[in-house]
Formats: C-alpha cells, structure tokens, sequence
C-alpha cells in the first residue's frame, strides 16, 4: 500500500534541536524506536499478535521515519496480527490480518491463551476506572502463558499527564490542533489516566511479572517552537526517572 513516507524529511525543529536526526530522520530519543524494538525482540514469524486499540494505522497514511515504520510494521513477519478498537477504522487497517471492533470493557472475542503477544500503543490512558481491572484481566485471560503485553502510555505525573489532565477532554481535540497542525481530530480520544502510573500498573498485573520504566523522547507535543523544545529537553534531563513523560510496560504473563 502506498504511504507519503517517500516525501519524508525530518523537521526543522527536530534537526535543530536533535541534529543526529539528519541520520535516518529520527533522533536519539526516539520512543517508537524504544518501545517497538523491545515488541521486536519479543515475537517471531510463528507469533500470534493482538495490537489492542488499533485504530486507522496513522503511521502508514504519514510521513515518519523508515526505522520506526519498519519496526511497527509487524504484518507479514509474525503469523497473525489481529486488532481490535473501538472505533470502526481498524475494520480497513492495513497493518492488521484482522480487524475487529470491541467496546471497552466488553471481553475481548478470543479463546484463551490465543496471542504470543499483545500490545497497546497510548491505549491506557483513555481507559475508565471501572473498566481497568476487567481490561487487565481479560489482556492476560487471551495471552498464552509465557506470553507477553507491551504497552506505551503516558505518565499520569509526568509533564504530559500533568498538562492533560488540567485541560477539560473538550478542549484537547483545538489545543493541539494549534499545537500540532497536522493531526487529526480522528487521532484524539477522551483522556482518564486510570492505568498510568507504576503502583497502578503493578496493582493490576499483579500476579504476572511485571516490567515499568520511563521513557523521555521527542516533545512533539510542544508543537514547532525551537525554544519549547530545548526548554522541555532540558528540564526531561533533570526530572527524575519516576516523573518520565512516558511509562512502558511489559508484563509476562506467569503459569495459570
């Protein structure tokens, strides 16, 4: 399928304020390299694979680097991928084998023990409270044991978590229009942050082995500005690992 990453070039404020971005178009901090190179490390071509909260695929339809669209682009390296959202985008995926639309909270269609691997990539965060312990529940319920789920969210005390959460969920969709121009309102889901922060996350894998550090990257949130983003840079190297804008997770999934 075609996709607009022929015309990439880094951005100005990505080059200006992570020069090394010149080498391959991504930057040192790079967080889809991060997460999605340990999601790499973890499947091989006989894997079955769930990527929770789907949605449209944006990275195939927008320019991105090649190494991260790689690394994302799991279709045709494992067995099967499978998606499942709540909105009726994932139905034409093309990164999926499968798309299947699921409310939250509903239980996911799958047998037990149907995945070698499931992912939600800045899934979390839009999860109620009520809804949390049954998503935990059923994510493990359909991996195989030994099997893992990865997950990329924000840190409910970092810097983004922080930002969100003061911001009514009506105003998100015209705040980062004007921050970042290029996204789509499609792109922008209600926010509740019951899923986002360790003590939380270990509570509710509880029983599995469970893997959370922060992880700083990029401030595309912080739109184009060139002082915004070496000003955010700066205080990310003085915040401590525990108010890291991001959180991901890995929970193994221990002998039922």
């Amino acid at each position: 399928m075609p996709t607009e990453n022929d015309d990439f070039k880094p951005d100005p404020t990505l080059l200006r304020v992570f020069p090394e971005a010149a080498v391959g178009g991504y930057s040192r901090v790079n967080g889809d390299i991060e997460f999605y190179s340990r999601i790499n490390a973890l499947v091989d071509e006989k894997s079955r694979v769930l990527d929770f909260g789907a949605g449209r695929a944006w990275w195939m339809f927008e320019p991105i680097p090649e190494m991260p669209r790689r690394l994302r682009m799991l279709r045709g390296r494992v067995a099967e991928v499978v998606g499942t959202d709540v909105d009726d985008a994932v139905l034409t995926n093309p990164s999926l084998d499968k798309g299947l639309v699921v409310e939250i909270g509903k239980p996911l269609p799958f047998e037990d023990a149907s995945f070698d691997l499931v992912f939600a990539d800045f899934v979390l965060e839009h999860i109620n409270a009520a809804d949390a312990q049954d998503v935990a529940d059923d994510i493990m319920r359909v991996l195989k044991p030994g099997g893992w789920f990865a997950a990329r969210t924000p840190n409910k005390w970092g810097m983004v978590g922080l930002g969100a959460r003061a911001i009514p969920n009506g105003l998100h969709v015209r705040l980062l229009k004007r921050l970042q121009p290029d996204r789509v309102a499609e792109d922008v889901f209600p926010v509740r942050y019951q899923m986002n922060t360790r003590r939380t996350l270990r509570r509710l894998f509880g029983r599995h082995r469970t893997y959370v550090y922060g992880n700083t990257s990029e401030p595309a949130y912080f739109g184009r500005s060139v002082t915004a983003w070496r000003l955010v840079s700066f205080l990310n190297r003085l915040t401590p690992p525990a108010l890291s804008p991001a959180l991901l997770v890995f929970v193994q999934k221990t002998d039922d």
